[in-house]
């Protein structure tokens, strides 16, 4: 398994960049397989969803198939799948960013009783409280 940095994923994901995503492309499939698949730990897709909004004016109907495929692209393992579909289910159907939400999913399978924040959007998430 190979960890995969964001900038890697987005470039392969955008094709902004003729010779990094050229660079990355080649990567993705020429050596990214089931066997040795490229690993995005919870930190780095965070980090894809936030380029991809806020560079790229990705939708977040966009947002929600690109996750998608990478959970089902054989080529990439995703730290804690279960927990990235679940939050992805929450994400798609709530006003709260993609981080806050699996944050929040991450903590509870941690053990916490509750995640606490400012954000009154994740404030609405299940298992959120606003601290105030």
């Amino acid at each position: 398994m190979i960890g995969l940095n964001s900038s890697v994923v987005i470039r392969y994901l955008v094709q902004d960049d003729e010779e990094q995503s050229a660079t990355a492309t080649r990567f993705v499939e020429n050596s990214l397989t089931a066997a040795s698949p490229g690993y995005i730990n919870a930190v780095t897709l965070c980090q894809i969803v936030w380029v991809l909004e806020r560079c790229y004016g990705v939708s977040k109907r966009q947002v929600r198939e690109i996750i998608e495929g990478l959970l089902t692209t054989r080529q990439f393992v995703i730290e804690n799948p279960e927990i990235t579909w679940k939050a992805l289910r929450i994400f798609s159907a709530s006003n709260a960013d993609f981080a806050d939400v699996l944050i929040g999913h991450l903590n509870a399978h941690a053990g916490c009783d509750s995640t606490v924040t400012f954000d009154g959007n994740a404030a609405s998430l299940p298992g959120y409280g606003l601290l105030e």
